[in-house]
């Protein structure tokens, strides 16, 4: 296809380090004991001259940029999205359910490698061409892709959250001279966010998480990190339990953040 994915295989040096240092499983008495090493994450990596804790510190740092990019597309398109299915359309209706079954129904890893290694070869060859060598390539296309998947799971909270409201919300536009749009924006939408954000928080975290899949196509998050910090000290327990706690840390930090916003949007007498 004209591009290969980087499993950042360990070099020779690398891996005798590793083996030297390796798993440290002692068998006593039919029982695994694993001698914890904590000192890998103050060793050099052979990638660049940076400690393994920088490495998956930086994959850290690729992951929440990644969702949050992800997330603003996620967010806006599915917003978009999920009106169009509670419109008095048939059309607008159909626009909506045609993109949440397609992107819903196929697996986010499939999605991942038509976005980046099909869709370059299908486009014009000087479309194709300028994907393939846009900087950063692997980032940009995870993202979109990314993005679009959330958006039709996103489409399906917003519609669910508006068609929950009691239908005189919807005809209280009608009295003020409100026109769709207005209603939307002014009624029916400020009241779907308080019944969809507890959701919508759910969605992020998957969206945070998903951003794993992107390590197929050569994005270097949390996992691809970890992974990465797995393959040239063979520290495997520790490079995965180091990535683990930080993917715990940062989802609740998302929910504690996401509680303290239902507060403060929760209209005063209700819970």
């Amino acid at each position: 296809m004209g591009r290969a994915i980087d499993h950042r295989r360990s070099t020779t040096d690398a891996a005798n380090d590793g083996a030297h240092r390796g798993h440290r499983v002692i068998q006593q008495g039919g029982a695994m004991n694993y001698n914890w090493n904590s000192a890998i994450f103050f060793d050099l990596s052979p990638e660049g001259g940076v400690t393994y804790t920088q490495t998956l510190l930086t994959g850290l740092k690729w992951t929440i940029l990644t969702a949050l990019c992800a997330w603003a597309i996620g967010f806006s398109v599915g917003l978009v999205i999920g009106v169009l299915r509670t419109l008095p359309s048939k059309t607008a209706n159909l626009v909506g359910t045609v993109y949440v079954e397609l992107f819903r129904n196929v697996p986010l890893l499939v999605q991942m490698f038509l976005w980046y290694f099909v869709l370059p070869e299908v486009l014009p060859t000087a479309t194709g061409d300028w994907l393939e060598q846009l900087p950063y390539a692997p980032f940009y296309t995870g993202v979109l892709c990314l993005g679009l998947f959330t958006a039709s799971r996103v489409a399906e909270q917003v519609r669910a959250g508006i068609q929950a409201l009691p239908r005189g919300q919807r005809m209280a536009g009608t009295p003020m001279g409100f026109t769709t749009a207005q209603t939307y924006r002014y009624v029916l939408l400020p009241n779907a966010d308080r019944i969809i954000l507890p959701p919508l928080t759910s969605e992020f975290l998957s969206n945070l998480k998903n951003t794993s899949v992107m390590l197929t196509i050569g994005v270097v998050e949390l996992t691809a990190a970890a992974r990465s910090m797995q393959e040239f000290s063979f520290q495997v327990f520790e490079a995965f339990t180091a990535a683990t706690v930080l993917y715990i840390i940062i989802n609740l930090a998302v929910v504690a953040l996401a509680t303290l916003l239902e507060r403060f949007i929760a209209i005063p007498g209700q819970r």
